[in-house]
């Protein structure tokens, strides 16, 4: 059974229940079927490195955000990541045209 290696959130049963006309009274074979159906956690694969050694895990999504979250506001997450994917922020127009300026200044030097 798959498991969040962190908060060990799995799989959950429940019923579905379909809205028809004439749920709410009338003859019995008007009545909404419940079915009994799995409600499956959204699991991802990552690797991690846990004392020194590189290990594959399935973490949630809500815990691989919150991971995500703390490295991206310089806080200490609960587990290390092995590959880095952190978003970089978005730049403002100004930063952008900055960053442009300095790039084209670069390669007119090296001509």
């Amino acid at each position: 059974m798959n498991k969040c290696y962190h908060c060990g959130k799995g799989v959950l049963y429940g019923r579905s229940h379909t809205h028809k006309r004439g749920v709410a009274g009338g003859r019995w074979k008007k009545r909404a079927p419940k079915t009994q159906r799995i409600f499956e956690p959204n699991l991802q694969a990552v690797k991690i490195v846990e004392a020194g050694l590189e290990k594959r895990v399935k973490l949630c999504t809500k815990c691989l955000k919150r991971v995500r979250k703390d490295l991206r506001d310089g806080k200490k997450p609960f587990l290390t990541l092995k590959t880095l994917d952190i978003r970089r922020p978005k730049l403002n127009i100004e930063d952008r045209k900055s960053k442009v300026e300095v790039q084209t200044s670069i390669i007119s030097r090296q001509v």
